[in-house]
């Protein structure tokens, strides 16, 4: 039977602005100024901070408008790091941010953002975290944010941002973990410049692209989908995963990375909006099991997603057939199968890891408390409708991936 195309729909959005191209970063300058801005900070890593390939194209875009670098960002995404760069944003007299690189550096230039509009002290704000497992976001002084992706994790155009605190790096009574969401931090620019993308190195493009290209698989069959999501998400699923089988061939060209860069772009683009996120039961997934476990977020990514599509077609439709289209393969005869195995080939071919047992993840032993955390996620709202998961459920996905 057809889908119904008669279902009402509200969608709110209010989007950065996106600049896309081969050496796009060299208008970085005049987006600061659109914004009304003079003087920006560019937040980034240590590699991306020592890579000329990606930092110098930056300072040359940004030119006179460059106040400085500060270039001390981990995974770790930690509330410390925000404060050490918060000191060097007072001392630069700085009204804008630029976070370069992945997801780490482009959460932590928004938790810094959220830093910068704020008076309270810091173990204020660690109390916080701790207490709420977020940050209040100030009314007003937030510095817009543009931000220039290196990786395809997807972080560039949302309004969450990752955030931890550890006693011995900020002042807290006990390590703490959460995320900061507000449709004002959303960032006021996002810069795609596929020739950047084309320097990171492809075990680092192989360990976000799951995480991105999961994203546009969620979003079509999410609870709050929308025809505007579904033409992104489906636009831009087909590009990554053209772009991320050549890659993981090791036959990428410049062509490859305009693919992907084009890619994300599309999948991120309309899926954070005020009212809430599109993804759903591969993101909690993901989430129960790099929380409290050693696991980087791209590989559970990958080893869960076949498992968790295989359930989730098991359960209720999951529009299979939109789902099979956008990956190509609309010809099966068996929609569900077809995806799941185009997702895990997907995953495979970039030499990412297939197995739970196989990375620093929970023991069986440990699969009911991760699924009471995967249950509890937030992002289990946007699962469809007809989903009604359980603890046993989710320990079968956990035990099929093991």
């Amino acid at each position: 039977m057809a889908e119904s195309l008669a279902e009402p729909f509200r969608f709110e959005y209010d989007p950065a602005t996106v600049r896309y191209g081969p050496q796009c970063v060299s208008q970085l300058a005049s987006e600061v100024t659109a914004l009304g801005c003079e003087r920006a900070l560019v937040v980034t890593g240590a590699t991306v901070g020592e890579t000329p390939a990606v930092i110098e194209p930056v300072r040359a875009g940004l030119d006179e408008r460059l106040a400085g670098v500060f270039a001390g960002t981990t995974p770790k995404k930690r509330l410390g790091t925000a404060y050490e760069a918060l000191t060097q944003y007072h001392e630069a007299d700085v009204d804008c941010l630029v976070a370069v690189g992945g997801g780490s550096s482009l959460d932590v230039a928004t938790v810094l953002s959220v830093l910068a509009g704020t008076d309270r002290d810091p173990a204020a704000v660690g109390a916080e975290l701790v207490e709420r497992g977020t940050l209040s976001v100030p009314e007003s002084g937030v510095p817009p944010v543009i931000t220039v992706p290196t990786t395809l994790a997807g972080a560039d155009l949302s309004q969450v941002a990752g955030v931890t605190a550890d006693p011995a790096t900020c002042p807290v009574e006990e390590p703490a973990s959460g995320a900061v969401s507000d449709s004002r931090l959303m960032p006021a620019a996002a810069c795609y410049d596929p020739e950047l993308v084309a320097t990171t190195p492809r075990a680092v493009l192989a360990g976000s692209a799951m995480n991105g290209f999961d994203k546009g698989i969620e979003t079509l069959y999410a609870r709050n989908r929308t025809p505007v999501t579904d033409a992104t998400a489906t636009r831009g699923l087909g590009l990554l995963a053209d772009g991320l089988e050549t890659l993981g061939a090791g036959e990428a060209d410049e062509t490859t990375f305009q693919r992907l860069t084009q890619g994300i772009l599309l999948v991120q683009y309309g899926i954070s909006r005020p009212d809430g996120t599109t993804l759903s039961l591969i993101h909690a997934l993901g989430h129960g099991l790099t929380r409290t476990y050693d696991v980087q977020q791209g590989a559970a990514h990958a080893i869960v997603a076949p498992h968790a599509l295989a359930y989730l077609f098991e359960a209720v439709d999951g529009r299979r057939d939109l789902l099979a289209g956008a990956l190509g393969v609309t010809d099966a005869a068996d929609p569900a199968g077809a995806v799941v195995e185009r997702v895990a080939d997907i995953a495979a071919g970039l030499g990412l890891p297939t197995r739970l047992r196989d990375v620093d993840g929970p023991d069986r032993e440990a699969f009911p408390a991760v699924a009471e955390a995967v249950l509890a996620d937030a992002f289990m709202t946007n699962a469809p409708p007809e989903l009604e998961p359980t603890r046993e459920d989710i320990v079968g996905v956990l035990e099929a991936a093991w």
